[in-house]
């Protein structure tokens, strides 16, 4: 397998490209085009129950897997958001936690999880969701504007809004709060914070989509 992230860092595209038997995943829509010998298999991505939440919420957990035939292929996969693409590798002693907007793409015996959900309603701004991928293989995450990698020391803490968070290595210590006091909750623009203590690697994105939906929304609503 051949993988290449291109016209980064903004509008990234991933280009892989797939040798016979060989195989890649990613979320559902995410293809931009495929060529060659390619087989596309849909699934649920291995997270079982997980998957009648997901639909009843309006949103799929189905998987594609496409796989290369005998003459191989490529695949090119373009995520929803503007921004950038980052490979995180995973060697089986470390797992990943991913918020689920920001998965595209997986190879190799990579297993996803649910590793966290909750926080329905006006203080979430919707629910939130995390996932967790373990095993040997490798992993594509996509931001909103560009990715920013951090590495904790033991001990060292970081304060994130909810909306900049990316990813972050499994098994550091996280708490969920809300920001401030109620009335800067409510009128000063801030939300839920995510509390991280290292050790270990987080990854934030440089933009957040709430601001920039009602930015949209106010000069939307000027023209009607």
């Amino acid at each position: 397998m051949k993988w290449e992230i291109v016209t980064r860092p903004s509008y990234s595209l991933l280009q892989v490209v797939l040798e016979p038997n060989e195989n890649v995943t990613a979320e559902p829509g995410a293809m931009m085009y495929m060529a060659g010998d390619i087989n596309v298999k849909t699934h649920t991505g291995g997270l079982g129950k997980a998957i009648a939440r997901k639909l009843l919420g309006g949103e799929s957990i189905f998987m594609n897997t496409f796989i290369a035939g005998p003459r191989g292929g490529e695949v090119w996969f373009a995520p929803s958001l503007p921004g950038d693409i980052k490979y995180i590798a995973l060697n089986g002693s470390r797992n990943l936690i991913i918020q689920d907007t920001s998965y595209l793409a997986h190879h190799g015996d990579i297993k996803l999880s649910v590793a966290w959900r909750g926080l329905r309603g006006l203080l979430a701004e919707g629910e939130m969701f995390w996932l967790r991928a373990s095993g040997v293989g490798g992993v594509w995450i996509n931001s909103y504007g560009g990715i920013i990698e951090k590495e904790l020391g033991v001990g060292e803490k970081i304060i994130i809004d909810n909306f900049h968070f990316v990813a972050m290595d499994d098994g550091m210590k996280w708490n969920i709060r809300r920001f401030g006091g109620l009335k800067s909750f409510l009128f000063g623009g801030e939300g839920l914070v995510i509390e991280v203590e290292g050790p270990g690697r987080i990854y934030v994105q440089t933009r957040s989509l709430p601001p920039f939906m009602q930015l949209i929304a106010k000069y939307i609503g000027r023209r009607k």
